[in-house]
């Protein structure tokens, strides 16, 4: 191939794009380079998410979770969330605060999660509440229409008062 002074023109190979961890560790492993044709999107070091159990109010339990809710962590965070539910048919709670505070991010993956320990818990007469959502993810879960499946609340205290008065209702 020539350009326009008849010179041969010298094609440069073109790199994936390398994507980085917020550690800055390059995607692609030790030596940084990410695989051939395409861009490598797995990160190096530990999952950015913690999930704790924060309080228990009667029947109601109350999971604090922060970091970043994504392919990588919606595993860990399913089975957390599960297990903090309670077993299957013994008697687990009733409702499940969930508080979203400390959540960076939230993608598909993790809407999934949600919708299936909501679903999970629905079974068994139970309850998902979420508390403290942050802007952007309150905008994802309007935008994909799950403001109407999960009721959301300003904070916890607002939350664990909503699913005791639901409770105490007997559910009605």
């Amino acid at each position: 191939m020539t350009d326009h002074r008849g010179t041969a023109a010298r094609r440069t190979a073109r790199r994936a794009p390398e994507v980085r961890c917020r550690t800055g560790v390059p995607a692609g492993g030790p030596a940084g380079t990410p695989a051939a044709g395409r861009a490598a999107f797995a990160c190096a070091g530990p999952a950015q998410l913690r999930t704790e159990l924060a309080a228990v109010h009667g029947t109601t339990t109350v999971v604090a979770v922060a970091g970043e809710i994504d392919l990588r962590t919606a595993d860990a965070l399913r089975a957390r969330l599960t297990e903090f539910a309670g077993p299957q048919g013994g008697s687990a709670c009733a409702d499940l605060v969930i508080d979203f505070g400390g959540v960076r991010f939230c993608d598909a993956s993790g809407l999934g999660v949600l919708v299936a320990v909501r679903n999970a818990l629905a079974a068994r007469g139970g309850r998902v509440r979420l508390a403290r959502v942050r802007p952007a993810q309150l905008r994802l879960l309007r935008v994909v229409g799950l403001d109407t499946l999960f009721p959301l609340h300003a904070d916890v205290a607002d939350a664990v008062a909503a699913a005791e008065a639901a409770t105490a209702a007997g559910r009605g």
